[in-house]
Order: C-alpha cells, then sequence, then structure tokens
C-alpha cells in the first residue's frame, strides 16, 4: 500500500492529465450522441404546414401538375427549398414556380431548386 501512495505523489501531475482527458472523451462522446439522436428525428418524413400549403398553391398553377415540396429551416429560417413537379420541364412554369414559392416564402430565389418529376 505504501508504494501506491508513494507512485502516486511522484506522479500526481500526470495522472490528474490522464484524469481530465478521460472526462473530456466522456463529455464529447455524451455531446455527440445527443447530437446524433436529433439528427435522425430530422429524416421524419412529416410535412410541415408550410410544406403542405406550398404543394397545394403550386398544384393550382397551370402545367404544374402533381408536385412535392421540402423545405429546409433552421431555427425559423428558412436555408432551402426543393420542388418537384410534374411540370418542371417547362421554363415558364419553372419560372411561375420560382416566382410563386419566393413570394409565398418570401425568400431569395436562389434558395429555390426545382425538378422535374418522374412519370
Amino acid at each position: 500500500m505504501r508504494k501506491v501512495i508513494d507512485y502516486v505523489k511522484e506522479h500526481k501531475k500526470i495522472i490528474i492529465v490522464v484524469l481530465l482527458l478521460a472526462i473530456l472523451i466522456g463529455a464529447v462522446y455524451f455531446i455527440d450522441k445527443g447530437k446524433k439522436s436529433t439528427s435522425t428525428s430530422v429524416g421524419n418524413t412529416a410535412k410541415s404546414a408550410s410544406e403542405i400549403k406550398l404543394c397545394g398553391i403550386l398544384s393550382n398553377i397551370e402545367g404544374v401538375g402533381n408536385t412535392d415540396v421540402m423545405i429546409t429551416e433552421n431555427e425559423g429560417k428558412i436555408l432551402g427549398v426543393v420542388i418537384v413537379c410534374e411540370g418542371a420541364d417547362n421554363i415558364m412554369t419553372r419560372s411561375s414556380i420560382l416566382n410563386a414559392v419566393s413570394t409565398a416564402l418570401n425568400i431569395d430565389k436562389k434558395i429555390i431548386a426545382i425538378y422535374s418529376m418522374t412519370v
């Protein structure tokens, strides 16, 4: 027992550094684990109210046809909008979609992507 106490006294700084590193690694692990659990809930396929309303609006525009919308947000700020619809091949329809989405969500047209839906 005396040898252990002497060893601890001689290597006190090393032991403290090792313990602090272990605590830091544990903290990083738990923080990272919390982020992963929230990010998996983002993969949820439930539509937001804004996405549902936007689908309804776009479907009523001439030439658009069936529509699917995804809005990416972070803390209430819209980061991007993806629209997939049947009429996206027509340049006039694309222009109408771009203007409607930009106006409806009050966002820059640069963060709106429009793709053609496969039939």
